[in-house]
C-alpha cells in the first residue's frame, strides 16, 4: 500500500476531521449500491467512490463565503462543502425534502446557505458559473474564492479554456480543480489526449498550475489551502489537477447496458488504483502515528454506519413532491 504523505503536521482535530467527511461520502456512495439494483432509486447516479481526497481536500480549505460549482459527479463536492446528508439521500431518492425539493435527482444538488452553489450534468457545464462568481467576488471585494470542479473529459470543452484565459487576464479569485481520474465515461485518457496529464495546457495561461495525487488527502489539503490563499491575496487564478480513478461505474454500481459489460478498464488496472485506495491510506496514517486509536476508527465507523442508514430510512419515508409545484423555480 502507498503510504500517506508525512510532512504535513496538523492538529488531531483537523486530521480526524478529514477523515469522517472521506467516510461519510465512501459510506454514502456504497450505500446507494442496492437500491440503485432493486430499483428503489431509479435516476442516474455517478458514484465518487474512490475520489473523496479530493473534494474533503480542497472543500476543507474554504469557509462558507466560498462558491463551489460540481459536475455530474458531485455528492461528495455537496457533502464536502458542508450539505446535509438527509437532503442529498432524499434528493437521490427524488423525495420532496431532497437538497433541490426531489426534482432534480443525483445530478441537481444545490445548498446555497453553505456556499454550494448548484451540479448539472452537462460536461463542463459549471466552470463559466464559477468564473462569474470568481469574477463577483473581485468586483464586490469580498474576498470568497470561486471553485470549479470538472473531470479529465472537461479538458476537452472550449468553455474550460476560455475561462481561464479571461480568470488570467483579470487575475480572478478563482481555482479550478480537474478531477482526472483518466476515463471520460468509457474511453481512457489516452485515447483522447496526447499527453495524460492537463495542468501544463493551463499552465500556457500564466496561471499558477499543480499537479497533485488525488489520492493523498493531506496533499490535496496542503495544496488547495496555499491556492485558496492565493486567490485571496490577489494571485489567482489557480489551477490544481489531482490524479484519482473511480472505483464504480461511469453511472450506477457497474457499467452494464442492458447486461452488456461495457467497462474497458482492465483488472489489475483497477486493483493497482485500490492499493493507493485514499480512505485507506488516510486510515493507517492515523493508526500508525497514534493519531487515532483503532478503536475510535472503529467508533467513527458505527456512527457514520447509523447515520448513513437513518438518511435512507428519512428517504424512504418522505413526501413525494407535489404536481402543482413542478413549476417552482422554473423562469420562462
Amino acid at each position: 500500500m502507498v503510504r500517506m504523505k508525512e510532512s504535513v503536521l496538523l492538529p488531531k482535530d483537523t486530521l480526524v476531521s478529514l477523515y469522517r467527511l472521506m467516510l461519510i461520502i465512501r459510506a454514502v456512495e456504497e450505500s446507494f449500491i442496492n437500491p440503485i439494483l432493486n430499483k428503489d432509486i431509479l435516476c442516474p447516479v455517478h458514484l465518487y467512490s474512490g475520489e473523496e481526497a479530493i473534494a474533503v481536500g480542497v472543500c476543507s480549505s474554504l469557509n462558507d463565503n466560498d462558491k463551489v460549482f460540481g459536475t455530474h459527479r458531485s455528492h461528495g463536492h455537496f457533502l464536502a462543502k458542508g450539505g446535509s446528508l438527509d437532503e442529498l439521500v432524499a434528493e437521490v431518492y427524488c423525495k420532496r425534502q431532497g437538497a433541490s425539493g426531489g426534482f432534480g435527482g443525483s445530478m441537481h444538488l444545490l445548498d446555497t446557505a453553505r456556499g454550494f452553489m448548484g451540479a448539472v450534468p452537462i460536461v463542463g457545464g459549471t466552470i463559466s458559473l464559477a468564473l462569474g462568481a470568481a469574477l463577483a467576488s473581485y468586483i464586490k471585494g469580498d474576498n470568497s474564492v470561486g471553485v470549479a470542479f470538472f473531470g479529465d473529459g472537461a479538458a476537452g470543452e472550449g468553455v474550460l479554456y476560455e475561462s481561464i484565459n479571461f480568470a488570467s487576464v483579470h487575475k480572478l479569485p478563482l481555482l479550478f480543480v480537474c478531477e482526472n481520474n483518466s476515463y471520460s465515461t468509457h474511453m481512457n485518457i489516452r485515447q483522447i489526449r496526447n499527453s495524460t496529464t492537463i495542468y501544463e495546457t493551463a499552465a500556457s495561461f500564466n496561471i499558477t498550475s499543480i499537479l497533485e495525487d488525488g489520492n493523498d488527502v493531506l496533499k490535496v489539503y496542503e495544496a488547495a489551502n496555499r491556492a485558496v490563499r492565493d486567490c485571496r491575496e490577489g494571485k489567482g487564478p489557480v489551477f490544481l489537477e489531482c490524479t484519482t480513478y473511480r472505483y464504480r461505474g461511469h453511472v450506477g454500481p457497474d457499467d452494464n447496458i442492458q447486461g452488456v459489460h461495457t467497462d474497458i478498464r482492465p483488472a489489475d488496472e483497477i486493483e493497482a488504483w485500490k492499493r493507493k485506495d485514499p480512505l485507506v491510506r488516510l486510515e493507517s496514517y492515523l493508526i500508525d502515528y497514534g493519531i487515532a486509536l483503532p478503536d475510535e476508527i472503529a467508533e467513527i465507523k458505527m456512527k457514520t454506519e447509523k447515520k448513513v442508514h437513518s438518511a435512507h430510512e428519512k428517504a424512504r419515508e418522505s413526501a413525494w413532491p407535489r404536481k402543482e409545484e413542478i413549476l417552482n423555480n422554473v423562469y420562462m
